[in-house]
């Protein structure tokens, strides 16, 4: 249930949002924007993504490139409360307010962005950025289209110089990136730690049956049977370079169990891991 939503707007867009939510909320809580960030004023610790680690967790922060997608992940939860300040990056926003220039410290993209939702611990900087804005929200006679573009441009200055992750800075870069991927770049980028076929389709804006002719045209294989050949090179290389024990290169690589990888090694080498580095030692 949302107990309490509100809106700041900037440019007839939503640039603040405070939102008290009772999870699970039948209702979807509608975050529309091209990325966005969720300070957690208080959260009950639930699991919003075990796979990548992303708990609501009281002051920390959690960065996603869709706002929909954090939408529905504060929405879904289990049962626990949330409450929390939401901003808003919209791209007509951003290109108004930095006036079609780019911020300072901004670099292009080397490389697709791999990582959609990223969570850390706030800072002392961003913790007190976000009382502000809960301020805002107590005197909303106050505020004036001056003071929400330098808010705005703030929390993209604290975010593109943090020392925490490339994660979080390569999401804030895309926002005002000119430069477009082909579809090789963007799979190469993600196919290895994005197993479902949709969303590998999402990340390189295709349909699903779109993404598997083009796959196929590209690969002559499937999506599976080319992210195993990537998971196998990868043991081999690990095998001829390092004396890490076979069981935990198989476990880095990928691969659920020791037996699971001695299959898939020895259909594609045709001999078992442990002679492929025996192999190599002799030589």
């Amino acid at each position: 249930m949302i107990k309490r939503k509100d809106n700041i707007l900037l440019f007839d867009y939503p640039l603040f949002t405070i939102v008290n939510l009772e999870t699970p909320s039948e209702e979807n809580l509608n975050l529309p924007s091209d990325a966005c960030i969720a300070y957690i004023i208080e959260g009950d610790e639930q699991i919003f993504s075990e796979s990548e680690n992303i708990i609501a967790k009281t002051n920390h922060a959690i960065l996603s490139l869709c706002g929909l997608t954090l939408g529905g992940m504060l929405s879904n939860q289990p049962n626990g409360n949330i409450y929390s300040i939401v901003v808003h990056f919209n791209r007509t926003v951003l290109n108004k307010v930095f006036e079609g220039e780019k911020p300072e410290l901004w670099e292009e993209l080397e490389k697709p962005v791999t990582q959609f939702v990223i969570q850390s611990a706030a800072s002392e900087m961003v913790k007190y950025y976000f009382d502000t804005i809960i301020k805002f929200f107590e005197n909303k006679e106050a505020i004036t289209e001056s003071i929400l573009k330098i808010k705005l441009k703030e929390i993209i200055l604290f975010l593109l110089q943090t020392d925490n992750s490339d994660y979080v800075r390569n999401i804030i870069k895309s926002l005002f990136s000119e430069r477009e991927f082909s579809f090789k770049e963007l799979v190469e980028a993600n196919i290895e730690h994005t197993a479902s076929i949709e969303n590998l389709a999402l990340v390189t804006n295709s349909s699903v049956s779109t993404f598997k002719r083009k796959f196929k045209e590209l690969y002559n294989t499937t999506p599976a049977k080319y992210r195993l050949e990537i998971k196998l090179t990868k043991v081999a290389s690990l095998l001829k370079t390092t004396d890490s024990p076979i069981n935990s290169i198989g476990y880095e690589c990928g691969f659920e169990s020791p037996e699971h990888l001695s299959r898939a090694f020895k259909k594609q080498y045709g001999i078992s891991p442990s002679k492929y580095r025996l192999n190599f030692l002799v030589k």
